[in-house]
């Protein structure tokens, strides 16, 4: 017997363990099934799963329930992320901690250390994902510093360096300081900043004249190579291609013209300094100007600083040199500016453009058939316009900076011989041959310290982890290419264009058929969440708060394409709601010993109208949902169910099963007990994508059938079959249902006690609803609470009824006798009057300029919805009030 109330806590983990146990998630071997695969987004093997994260487990999870109970073969693979930066800073602060560093421990012994840690620590988010009810196929589980995946990773750098797609270059990349590495653009933060924008002067050469730059980097001066202006800057015309001179160098500066300075921005001439700035690297490369370098990778000064300079740290240089301009009389002014610096993810301090020498990948070479790909339809975007997005940065791709100055990672496969020459092979030896080779002799070569960018191994992550370079591996043969692959906007260019520049390249075909792009998950007040806001809300305590299926359903409902989610602590509870409104109807059905055998059960056989119904509205939504999910309409889905199983089947089904003529034979009540479990059943089945845990639970400690023995996410989707329909069945049901709606509604709106038995006159029926109301009349008194009379005529219908028309018939509800309309009238004029001093109140903030240019953006649409809300209660208050004064003056 079900336990009275639904506890979450106690059936979740038991519930993940059996699957796990008895391998549910893992594909059938020599399945004829159709394939349907999943790549998981690897997490950092440092994180915790963050509500993204949740909605896109949860988002893949539906997809992969639903395929495997509609006869695919599937497999969902899990996996982590190293994560170079994130795990090497984490275990450099252990380090730190313990008063020492990783320079101290040595190589070796510090990447000892990062595997201790992974060990130890790095399944924290793997559980979590278990937490969230992941059906994926643990058995084949990846790491992307595994064995097999790392031999991957020096094939593919080996065979793109044959090929000329991968090469050293001096190039300017981000890089941060502290770490004193190269990081990606997504490992750049950008954080509004309080500073100033200096206007500095530059004494033309050979004149009285000068010219004046603006920066919110002075310290970066050293570094100048040039001045540029506007060519149709008509202020500097007469100074194209003259001279300025630094201030404390013995540097000339020449004034080149270039459409990168903004004639509309400051003076309209900026300074370029090459070698520290991505706009003024490009400026530098097209003019073949000088780039001196000024700080070095830890953010100090060096030549060709001025010699009271050199050794400074950056931000301490820039206060000396601010004084120094001023005091001589070179700063014309300084003004406050609030702009964005970029800042370091992990070291949380600001980067700096550094020009080093990296390893570098011809990404423009690449991206062409990744572009010709999507433009022909092979893989889709969904929603579309992403693909814009997807075009404009692959359009636009740079060289792809791959080298990164840690020791966590692949180490980049390259060796160096004495004068330089670059050796790449797989290992050591084989570069040896290369070197001696070359040398005509034995020689000695060195390993570069470098590892590759994390970005570099994840995009091989749709082919890698089945099994490639291995071109026979069954997983690769049954699985690749992926069906799809679900992720968030933000890593569109850094993983999802790779990938596909990869899977081109290496597998010559898509890595995934379909890319889905979910929202970014919001607060309940559509802000970003951040610790610094303090909103952010973390799954896992939803979970433990509300149970895994109230979160999944939430963010599921929530999850409508092209909208960022608004996620609310209200919508998951009132999903854990949802959850306890099924587990009692599921107990209800179980106390009336419902019961049916699929292998017997047959839907032609099946009599009552109101059977037949249920049958056919199960049927609609089965199909209706295979379409919502596999059309990625995960809102509608979801809506629909939370609709269907509270509004239909519980408000609707088994309350008329309840109410059904006492004097039933027994036959009818075995149908009324087979035809509630197989509904049950089947609704169950449905739900079991977005709410797994409760939707076992149920299917197996109801005991419905005899499949209550078996798994449920292993059992087949519910069929849509036309013997399963029944038009007939609908319009009788419709009938009853709309007639008693009408009459709660009209109850409501006038404030009549719900338990009150009110008179129905009925006239006019034809006789079809006749024979409607025959087969129906008690289940319509009992559910509306009224007594039905039946006439041929409206004209006798009894003074003080509200007259209403349903179909054909029309009809009189009684209310004389069950109010007292001078106070109903004074309440409701009461409310009304209410009602419109606060839509005035409403209005004249919504009216107010200043409020709707300072309030922020969530309290004017709050203020709006609230204005909506307000004007929608008057009008139903209007009616009510209307219709009572019609009824009391007559």
């Amino acid at each position: 017997m079900l336990d009275k109330h639904y506890h979450p806590e106690t059936i979740e983990a038991k519930i993940y363990l059996q699957w796990e146990t008895e391998n549910c998630f893992a594909p059938e071997e020599n399945s004829n099934k159709p394939s349907y695969s999943i790549v998981i987004p690897p997490p950092n093997v440092t994180g915790n799963l963050h509500i993204g994260h949740a909605l896109n487990n949860t988002l893949q999870d539906i997809l992969v329930r639903y395929h495997r109970m509609a006869g695919y073969n599937c497999l969902w693979l899990p996996g982590t992320d190293h994560a170079g930066i994130a795990t090497q800073s984490l275990v450099e602060r252990q380090l730190t901690a313990e008063n020492t560093t990783r320079h101290h421990m040595g190589r070796e012994k510090f990447i000892d250390r990062v595997w201790q840690w992974k060990a130890h620590s790095g399944g924290n988010i793997l559980n979590q994902i278990r937490r969230i009810g992941a059906s994926v196929d643990w058995s084949r589980e990846r790491f992307t510093m595994d064995e097999g995946l790392s031999h991957a990773v020096l094939q593919v750098f080996v065979t793109l360096y044959n090929d000329g797609l991968i090469y050293k270059d001096t190039r300017l990349v981000n890089w941060d300081p502290v770490l004193e590495t190269a990081i990606s653009d997504l490992e750049v933060q950008q954080q509004e900043t309080d500073g100033h924008l200096w206007h500095i002067r530059y004494p033309i050469e050979n004149s009285d004249d000068y010219i004046v730059i603006a920066t919110t980097r002075p310290e970066t001066i050293f570094g100048d190579g040039a001045v540029a202006v506007h060519p149709d800057d008509a202020r500097y015309h007469h100074l194209h291609g003259k001279y300025a001179l630094l201030p404390y160098c013995d540097r000339r500066l020449k004034i080149v013209a270039d459409t990168m300075a903004d004639p509309e921005m400051g003076s309209g001439a900026v300074k370029i300094s090459g070698a520290h700035d991505f706009n003024d690297f490009e400026c530098a490369k097209r003019h073949d100007l000088p780039m001196p370098i000024m700080m070095d990778k830890r953010g100090y000064l060096i030549d060709p600083a001025p010699a009271d300079y050199i050794g400074l740290e950056r931000f301490e240089a820039r206060k000396k040199v601010v004084k120094a301009l001023e005091k001589d009389g070179f700063l014309v002014k300084a003004e406050k500016y609030k702009h964005m610096v970029p800042h370091g993810d992990r070291s949380g301090k600001p980067v700096e453009p550094m020009l080093t020498e990296q390893w570098f990948v011809d990404a423009k070479t690449l991206s062409k058939p990744a572009i010709d790909a999507v433009k022909s339809g092979k893989t889709v975007l969904y929603p579309k316009n992403w693909e814009k997005t997807y075009f404009e940065w692959l359009n636009n791709i740079q060289p792809w900076c791959i080298s990164r100055q840690l020791w966590w990672g692949h180490q980049i496969p390259a060796w160096y011989g004495e004068d330089g020459e670059i050796f790449v092979a797989m290992n050591e030896t084989e570069a040896q041959i290369l070197a001696d080779k070359h040398y005509g002799k034995p020689s000695i070569i060195t390993r570069d310290e470098d590892v590759l960018d994390t970005w570099f191994s994840s995009a091989l992550w749709a082919f890698s982890p089945l099994g490639w370079p291995d071109t026979n591996s069954k997983d690769l043969q049954n699985f690749f290419p992926t069906s799809l692959l679900v992720t968030g906007f933000d890593i569109i260019f850094f993983w999802v264009a790779r990938m596909m520049m990869m899977s081109l390249y290496f597998m010559k075909d898509i890595p995934f058929k379909t890319i889905y792009v979910h929202a970014l998950v919001r607060d309940s007040k559509g802000q970003k969440m951040s610790k610094s806001k303090g909103n952010v809300i973390d799954p896992m305590d939803l979970i433990n708060e509300h149970g895994c299926d109230a979160m999944r359903f939430g963010l599921a409902w929530l999850a409508a394409p092209g909208r960022d989610i608004k996620l609310s602590t209200d919508k998951i509870i009132s999903c854990r709601n949802f959850a306890t409104k099924l587990w009692n109807a599921a107990r209800f059905a179980q106390m009336q010993q419902a019961y049916y055998d699929p292998e017997t059960f047959d839907v032609t056989k099946i009599k009552h109208p109101l059977h037949r119904w249920i049958i056919h509205q199960i049927s609609t939504l089965a199909q209706s949902l295979s379409s919502d999910i596999t059309s990625y309409r995960f809102h509608d889905a979801s809506g629909n169910l939370y609709q269907f199983i509270w509004g239909v089947f519980c408000d609707w089904y088994l309350e008329f099963s309840k109410n059904l003529d006492g004097d039933i034979n027994a036959e009818a009540k075995r149908e009324n007990k087979i035809v509630t479990a197989w509904a049950i059943e089947n609704l169950l089945i449905l739900l079991h994508p977005f709410m797994p845990f409760i939707t076992s639970e149920l299917y197996t400690q109801g005991k419905f059938s005899p499949n209550h023995d078996k798994i449920l996410m292993l059992q087949s989707w519910t069929k849509s079959e036309k013997n399963m329909r029944d038009d007939e069945a609908c319009n009788e049901m419709d009938w009853v249902m709309r007639l008693i709606t009408q009459i709660r509604s009209i109850r409501a709106s006038l404030n009549l006690p719900p338990s009150q038995i009110l008179p129905l006159t009925l006239s006019k029926l034809n006789p079809q609803s006749q024979e409607f109301l025959q087969s129906h009349q008690a289940q319509i008194s009992k559910l509306a609470r009224v007594t039905i009379t039946v006439s041929d005529t409206d004209d006798d219908f009894p003074k003080g009824s509200v007259r209403f028309l349903h179909d054909e018939a029309s009809a009189a509800l009684l209310i004389a006798d069950a109010i007292d309309f001078k106070m109903e009238i004074a309440r409701l004029e009461k409310n009304i009057t209410a009602l419109i001093a606060k839509s005035d109140g409403l209005n004249a903030r919504l009216n107010n300029a200043e409020f709707i240019k300072k309030a922020p953006a969530n309290v004017v649409t709050q203020a709006k919805n609230e204005l909506a809300g307000n004007d929608d209660d008057k009008e139903r208050l209007n009616e009510a009030l209307n219709l009572l004064k019609q009824i009391s003056e007559n």
